[in-house]
């Protein structure tokens, strides 16, 4: 967000007042007037659905983006993410100034590319502030940047592309290479002016002053591809398969203990005897030569009963399946 996704621009407040101007003085319709339909409402221009991942995605950026600005700032500023719009780069173009810090950068997996945008009055302050100065928002009618803003602007966006490819490698591994940078928003080579841009804005907290912003737009035909993880409400931790992990996992379940238990035989005997069961009384049972052989209480193996240095003990000769 170089300043705030829907402000006008320094043109459109003019023709703004200028039409109020008019109306005063407006007497009837004029017939030689261009006029557009328009129908509230009708310009959804969501068109992946709620970005759920790609919120993760930003908000795990605001927190890794914050030791960017350490080296100028001397602090770790707060980050926070504005929610994802879709809109024209056209609308988006036409809502800035035309002199703001531009850096594409090419994203080679998606074969796409996103746009880092920083206003200049943000430029300043980092700039005075990495070299001594206070942290306070400069005003200034320049319309190019000095060759020591500009590598600030160098050294702000490479260390803003590695964050997003931390922020990013959950979902999947991304590669960030800086093409080109521009100053004037009228030359800037990113998309048509009618193609579909994701516009992710944040907003930077300032000890004593105004928060900053800047804004990374996404064309809309290069997350296309993704558009189901981006809506996906879940990522995984990691792409590759963690083996410690499943050798842990492994040697957690080989380590719990089952009891077992040799099943000698199973004699009957009615309630009535039973009930009259006293002590010394013998019960009649039938041991043959194999025992069934129960792990938790299930029949698991059949096996010899016998003797091992002077204990009992069971010598496995049958596997019971289930």
């Amino acid at each position: 967000m170089a300043n705030t996704p829907r402000k006008l621009s320094a043109g459109e407040v003019a023709a703004l007042v200028g039409g109020l101007m008019e109306a005063q003085n407006f007497g009837g319709a004029d017939e030689g007037v261009e006029v557009r339909p328009y129908v509230f409402g009708s310009n959804d221009l969501s068109l992946m659905g709620d970005y759920h991942a790609l919120r993760m995605i930003n908000e795990r950026f605001c927190r890794i983006a914050r030791s960017v600005f350490l080296p100028m700032l001397r602090i770790q500023p707060r980050i926070s993410a504005f929610p994802a719009e879709t809109r024209t780069f056209d609308d988006y173009r036409n809502s800035q100034d035309n002199f703001v810090s531009l850096t594409n950068t090419k994203i080679d997996e998606l074969r796409g590319n996103h746009l880092i945008v920083i206003p200049p009055s943000f430029i300043s302050l980092l700039t005075d502030a990495y070299y001594g100065g206070s942290i306070k928002v400069v005003k200034n009618g320049r319309n190019e940047f000095t060759a020591t803003e500009q590598r600030v602007i160098e050294i702000v966006t490479d260390r803003l592309n590695q964050a997003l490819q931390l922020a990013w490698r959950d979902l999947m591994q991304l590669t960030f290479t800086v093409t080109s940078r521009e100053e004037n928003m009228q030359f800037a080579a990113f998309v048509d002016g009618e193609d579909m841009v994701v516009n992710c804005s944040f907003m930077v907290q300032l000890p004593d002053s105004e928060p900053a912003s800047f804004d990374i737009l996404y064309p809309f035909q290069t997350l296309k591809p993704i558009a189901s993880q981006l809506r996906s409400r879940t990522q995984s931790d990691s792409l590759d398969d963690d083996a410690s992990w499943r050798e842990r996992l492994e040697r957690a379940v080989m380590s719990i203990p089952l009891e077992i238990r040799g099943r000698l035989c199973e004699p009957d005997i009615p309630l009535k005897n039973l009930a009259n069961l006293k002590e010394g009384d013998v019960i009649p049972a039938k041991v043959t030569d194999v025992v069934e052989v129960l792990v938790d209480g299930k029949p698991f193996f059949e096996a010899v009963p016998g003797e091992l240095a002077g204990k009992s003990a069971l010598s496995i000769t049958k596997a019971i399946r289930g």
